[in-house]
């Protein structure tokens, strides 16, 4: 197929577009900067330059497109709100695939945003996912969690570099997936009839709460974490404060996020059923301790390779 990914250069729709030129798709990667996403163009992508805010642009990037797999959202550093970014973004693109009778469309969603309307965030992905439900196209809706990658910045270099590891005061254990695992569902949803006009959960085998996360990497690098646990209603003020100020709105909105985060239900799902509609195997898909104890061999190694050439003053900076 002749598959166009929306959000190609982000942490999870790079690993869509590698994983469908693997299948033998097509890929085309519509991108607001084409020179931050030369490494697409070496895997085998097409680019195309565009903007979801931008219609006409989405006529052109959509020209002989077969299916669309959309994994966009807002980044931290747009200082524009998630409903401009992210809804207005949406309805465009959505609009645009109408009007080139584009019918197939992979979404890629978070799991309970229809509990946590309040949050802009999951409120933007429960209205798409309805916006598809009321809609024609033969859509599936991939309803995900957090993923392992953010866990690498959250507890894992802190944890290393003896740095201070910030924990939200509630207790929400949440089912952390690889991108890459993540990629080999909506990748394999473009060839399976039995997805389309349906929703799945999409989460890793197991969850995990703040706590058990900090003990895995203390486990696995040797070294032990400095905790602090950030009362939710300081958040709860912070993003209150913050959300007066124009220029500061997204970072409001993201603050709110922290509801989700430090809540006290799980974030995970069953999956057989959705094993079985997708024909993938759960042995496959990557384990929180695996993903965690390979990052840490990796990166060790490389610092001790990196000793052996620094001097005894250099050595002493050195995180073990």
């Amino acid at each position: 197929m002749q598959v166009l990914v929306i959000g190609g250069t982000g942490t999870l729709g790079r690993q869509i577009s590698k994983r469908a030129i693997d299948a033998g798709h097509s890929v085309r990667c519509m991108v607001r900067n084409p020179r931050n996403a030369s490494f697409l163009q070496e895997w085998g992508c097409e680019l195309t330059k565009g903007d979801l805010l931008e219609p006409e642009q989405l006529d052109y990037a959509l020209e002989g497109i077969d299916a669309v797999i959309d994994a966009a959202t807002t980044r931290p550093d747009d200082p524009k709100s998630v409903y401009k970014t992210d809804w207005d973004g949406k309805v465009n693109l959505f609009n645009a695939c109408e009007k080139a009778k584009i019918k197939r469309i992979v979404f890629l969603s978070l799991l309970a945003a229809d509990q946590y309307r309040n949050v802009p965030l999951m409120d933007i992905k429960f209205c798409t996912e309805r916006l598809l439900q009321e809609s024609t196209f033969d859509y599936t809706i991939l309803q995900g969690v957090a993923f392992m990658q953010g866990v690498i910045g959250q507890f894992a270099i802190p944890i290393l570099d003896s740095q201070t590891v910030w924990i939200s005061g509630g207790s929400t254990k949440i089912a952390y997936m690889n991108t890459q695992d993540m990629a080999r569902f909506a990748v394999a949803a473009l060839g399976r009839e039995q997805t389309i006009r349906k929703s799945f959960p999409v989460v890793g085998p197991k969850a995990w709460k703040p706590e058990q996360v900090v003990k895995l990497c203390e486990k696995e690098s040797g070294k032990t974490a400095k905790t602090i646990r950030v009362s939710p209603f300081l958040i709860k003020v912070t993003q209150n404060i913050v959300s007066f100020f124009e220029p500061t709105v997204n970072v409001a909105e993201r603050l709110a996020f922290a509801e989700v985060t430090g809540g006290m239900a799980s974030l995970d799902s069953p999956m057989d059923e959705t094993y079985k509609a997708f024909d993938l195997d759960p042995i496959e898909t990557t384990t929180l301790e695996n993903y965690i104890k390979e990052y840490y061999q990796m990166i060790i190694k490389r610092l001790r390779e990196m000793e052996a050439d620094l001097d005894k003053e250099a050595k002493k900076k050195l995180p073990f």
